[in-house]
């Protein structure tokens, strides 16, 4: 049985899901988001991206971890940020002694949806029919929910 942390780094809220698969069935655990305070400095939060992913380990045991890649944005700031968000996000995983593994945007959004274009709502749709909720998670938690079953299809493969 594998058990696959998804992680969708941001620097005000980052998803996280955790799926599994036994036999090739699917299985939903969890899903959230950590928010930073937006207040506070920024080192701070990214202390806080850091405890909540190895909070999030802890409680839920994966066994692996995949994470988006950071994209290139028009704004070298925000790149920056986020690109600092997700080394918290990584160094949180590796801590926990867990491969890491790193996806596109559209590597994930074609393992999903079939479409390596779709938007937020075609993925939250996805994953919501694909894991049996009754209700599409949150557009973080779904973009992370996302990451792990993409990386639980290439681990099939």
């Amino acid at each position: 049985m594998e058990r696959i942390l998804g992680i969708d780094p941001g620097s005000r809220i980052t998803g996280y899901g955790v799926v599994e698969s036994e036999r090739g069935a699917l299985r939903f655990v969890a899903c959230g988001v950590i928010k930073t305070t937006t207040t506070m400095p920024f080192n701070y939060r990214l202390n806080q991206i850091f405890s909540g992913i190895n909070e999030v380990i802890q409680l839920h045991g994966p066994t692996e971890a995949a994470v988006e890649n950071v994209f290139l944005a028009t704004n070298p700031g925000s790149a920056l940020k986020l690109g600092q968000a997700r080394g918290a996000a990584v160094v949180a995983v590796m801590q926990n002694d867990l491969e890491v593994v790193d996806y596109s945007a559209k590597q994930i959004k074609q393992a999903v949806v079939g479409y390596g274009q779709a938007g937020k709502t075609q993925i939250q749709h996805m994953v919501r029919v694909l894991l049996g909720l009754n209700k599409a998670p949150s557009s973080d938690a779904a973009d992370a929910l996302a990451v792990a079953i993409c990386h639980l299809n290439q681990l099939r493969i």
